[in-house]
């Protein structure tokens, strides 16, 4: 947020569940949830128009919202994130989409074994108070909306093919940043962006994991803060190859 403060107005929601944000247990933990939050929420911040920064389930969220509110949409930049076609739920996924079995895998992580799968395919490793902060909200609000969360997706596959046709036509200035690492969500869906998105440049962190914005915070700011100063300045957008 730091990197980009200076370019204009900047709003880092936690969505609820997660975070510092409530977390109701009966909230509706659901792509469809997800969205309806973040429209009332641009809505009550006054924000007509977006250029969305959105990382693993904000993909689904505020891609959703994109192909509801396509006059709002000023730009994308997807983060190890997207419209992701043929994707199949990766092995913790699956765990926490199984009823009981998702129940005990939350129920028995540690602080060890969740450094462990965070910094799963991170050659560099994570901060340290990165992995810290991300455990202290990892409170039993949260453990259940991920478990709900997942269990509500369903398909993603069949959910990107739709959302694809929807956000095609579109056609929004968007950036891709791809940590190559990343085992939950392979680097090989960072070119497949531009299927759906035609203008997308796409930029991937050899050395990062599926967190790049902690693990290769110079990176994510060289490629991310040339995009959004030249679509805020109503230029065509330019990204420096060196972060690739």
């Amino acid at each position: 947020m730091q990197a980009v403060a200076p370019l204009g107005r900047v709003v880092a929601l936690d969505m609820p569940g997660f975070g510092q944000a409530d977390k109701p247990a009966d909230y509706p933990y659901s792509v469809e949830g997800g969205t309806a939050f973040l429209t009332e929420a641009l809505k009550q911040l006054g924000i007509v128009r977006a250029h969305l920064v959105l990382h693993d389930f904000g993909g689904p969220w505020g891609l959703m919202w994109a192909a509801m509110n396509p006059l709002g949409l000023a730009s994308l930049t997807l983060i190890n994130t997207g419209v992701l076609k043929g994707y199949r739920w990766h092995y913790m996924a699956r765990i926490w989409r199984t009823p009981l079995l998702g129940e005990l895998q939350q129920l028995i992580t540690t602080r060890s074994g969740f450094k462990w799968a965070i910094s799963v395919g991170c050659p560099k490793g994570l901060p340290l108070e990165f992995i810290n902060r991300m455990y202290q909200d990892l409170d039993w609000g949260t453990k259940r909306a991920i478990l709900k969360l997942y269990r509500a997706t369903g398909d993603l596959n069949n959910r990107s093919q739709a959302l694809g046709k929807m956000l095609a036509p579109l056609n929004p200035p968007t950036l891709v940043v791809w940590g190559a690492a990343d085992p939950y969500l392979p680097a090989r869906y960072a070119e497949q962006q531009k299927e759906t998105f035609a203008k997308a440049q796409v930029v991937l962190l050899p050395q990062s994991g599926h967190f790049p914005f902690a693990d290769d915070p110079q990176g994510v700011a060289q490629a991310v803060v040339p995009f959004l100063r030249q679509q805020l300045s109503g230029g065509a957008a330019g990204v420096r190859s060196g972060a690739a």
